[in-house]
């Protein structure tokens, strides 16, 4: 290649280089709205990144954890207490009136259950204070049974 021919490609290359530099800068002053999006989007998540915690597959906290009960003291639960169940057919139950007696499948003087969201946790006898009825617990079901009856 002769030296005028050289100068030649290196002018075609640095018109070229300019064109480009003329063309990427046009295209930053037009705004892209895929560009906003995802320069928005990649700060978002970098000022909004979580710390990573590491999860173990054991139910019970280490040692060294402190187990904070404040978060669950005030969620607000179901307590009920069930003298006994029955089934009838619905003609049954419409003949109901005032007076009526309804056989349950207890017997009399039997403990009561005591269910928490409809799960049972004790059994207990029925007693009265003040002129309010009441539940005296006899027999409190583990928290590892209840767990197992969960499951």
């Amino acid at each position: 290649m002769s030296e005028e021919e050289t100068q030649t490609d290196q002018e075609t290359t640095d018109e070229w280089a300019d064109a480009l530099e003329e063309q990427g800068a046009g295209a930053k002053t037009e705004e892209d709205p895929w560009d906003a999006a995802l320069e928005e989007q990649a700060e978002s998540e970098s000022t909004q990144a979580a710390p990573a915690t590491q999860l173990s597959d054991d139910s019970r906290p280490s040692n060294n954890t402190e187990m904070n009960l404040d978060m669950v003291l005030d969620l607000p639960v179901t307590i009920s207490m069930e003298i006994g169940r029955t089934k009838m057919n619905i003609r049954n139950l419409l003949q109901l009136s005032q007076g009526s007696v309804v056989e349950l499948d207890r017997l009399a003087g039997e403990p009561m259950d005591v269910l928490v969201n409809d799960t049972l946790i004790a059994h207990g006898e029925v007693v009265v204070v003040n002129d309010k009825f009441g539940i005296r617990l006899t027999d409190v079901i583990s928290a590892d049974e209840r767990i197992k009856k969960l499951r």
